[in-house]
């Protein structure tokens, strides 16, 4: 894989990796606040001439980093981190189903955003 730095935007919402000056990829997310605080991404998106360089994997392994050094749950939307999770427990704690509802009613009631 290329040299990849990750970037988190949290105004924009986008956790980013980027090669050289390219944004390479993102993972698209929201900071949910009730009922509990939690990160949610909804989407990942690698642009094709990086695919396969493990771009999507770093970007969910640093997503998960990231709620792990700021001690919050994430309630993942994106079927991508879904089952990244689901291959890395050890790095990728289930998600509270009280959190992944309210995360879904979030996105049902603001489309417009995704």
């Amino acid at each position: 894989m290329a040299d990849t730095e990750i970037r988190d935007d949290r105004a924009a919402g986008r956790l980013e990796a980027r090669v050289g000056d390219e944004v390479a990829g993102h993972i698209a997310y929201f900071v949910l606040t009730e009922p509990g605080r939690a990160l949610v991404p909804v989407h990942t998106v690698v642009r094709p001439e990086f695919a396969g360089q493990g771009i999507a994997g770093t970007l969910a392994a640093e997503f998960y980093a990231v709620a792990a050094r700021e001690d919050t749950p994430v309630a993942p939307l994106c079927p991508y981190v879904v089952k990244w999770a689901a291959r890395h427990p050890e790095q990728a704690p289930v998600a509270d189903p009280e959190l992944l509802q309210a995360a879904k009613r979030y996105v049902a009631e603001h489309p417009d955003q995704w």
